[in-house]
């Protein structure tokens, strides 16, 4: 089988994204990974670090071959202004934004045939003057995506999400019908063509407390999210009613799914983080291309102490694996 190349985005420069690249390629792997960012970034966080890296500017003319320890392949893009870890810079957004539209672009013409993405600080971003809602929604644009999907997976458990990066008092706006049946159908899709689950079962949550209780706590589960549901059940979609969200996460519900899909941002994901933190992928369904990342922001008070555990980046590599 091919050797699958990996586009590794090395996220916010003074965060610990730098950092955790450089520990994934601490090891070896049936993949080629290549780091988009600046090289010498990269050389000087390895030296903080003391850790041993040999960097090689790639050359995508040339076959790829697995990754071998202590090096590392760097499609280089130039920092805007110098980085001190910890210390954030607004001048350097468009410089995060560019390495995301490399690996994009990489992906695209099959140069990659999958991209890793290290965190980044969305409000520097903003302060830069760009308006950025996060990864999810930058790369839709990005690949021109009508409607893509946010799931986090750990070894045990997916959960997707109906909305993403919004105000608490903006969802239950957002919720519609039309919203609902695009997000559970690209899940249900890529739950079977990315995960090669044949049959999923998809456990969907309700917006209000208990459900709605009847309408008595809210009416959108009777009005939207039922519906809604009826409908893709009637096109092949194995879906529950919706379900309280305090009492959906239990090993009876979980151990007869194969993904649960919440309303908003912090319904479902704090569960998931609880359970797999450090170890937990970020997933965006729906695009073109393969898309990883890791669970966790910039840890900007870690940058370039050492201090940072690298299983999420390690997860996400392995996933990208998986799913190119």
């Amino acid at each position: 089988m091919a050797i699958p190349r990996l586009a590794i985005t090395t996220g916010e420069p003074a965060g610990i994204g730098p950092d955790i690249t450089i520990m994934a390629a601490q090891q070896n792997w049936n993949a080629q990974l290549v780091a988009i960012g600046d090289i010498e970034l990269l050389r000087e966080r390895a030296d903080a670090l003391k850790l041993p890296l040999s960097l090689t500017t790639f050359d995508e003319t040339a076959p790829a071959a697995a990754h071998r320890a202590g090096e590392l392949l760097v499609q280089h893009v130039e920092l805007l202004e110098d980085v001190q870890a910890g210390t954030l810079n607004p001048r350097n957004a468009n410089y995060v934004l560019h390495t995301l539209r490399q690996a994009v672009s990489g992906c695209t013409d099959h140069t990659f045939n999958a991209m890793v993405t290290a965190p980044v600080q969305k409000s520097v971003i903003n302060e830069g003057c760009i308006p950025f809602s996060g990864h999810t929604e930058f790369l839709a644009d990005l690949t021109g995506t009508p409607r893509v999907v946010m799931m986090l997976a750990s070894r045990d458990l997916r959960v997707a999400l109906a909305t993403t990066h919004l105000p608490l008092a903006a969802v239950p706006a957002a919720i519609t019908r039309e919203l609902l049946t695009d997000t559970l159908t690209i899940l249900q899709q890529d739950l079977i063509t990315r995960f090669g689950i044949p049959n999923p079962r998809i456990a969907v949550l309700g917006l209000n407390p208990h459900a709605g209780e009847g309408g008595h706590l809210g009416l959108e589960e009777i009005k939207v999210i039922a519906p809604a549901i009826a409908q893709l059940r009637d096109q092949g979609l194995d879906l529950t009613d919706p379900l309280p969200a305090d009492t959906a996460f239990n090993p009876k519900v979980l151990e007869s799914v194969d993904a649960v899909f919440a309303m908003y941002h912090d319904q479902g994901l704090p569960v998931l983080k609880y359970a797999g933190f450090g170890n937990a992928v970020n997933v965006t369904l729906g695009l073109p291309i393969v898309r990883t990342s890791v669970d966790h922001g910039t840890a900007l008070d870690l940058a370039g102490t050492g201090s940072v555990d690298s299983g999420s980046l390690i997860a996400a590599i392995e996933l990208a694996i998986t799913l190119s």
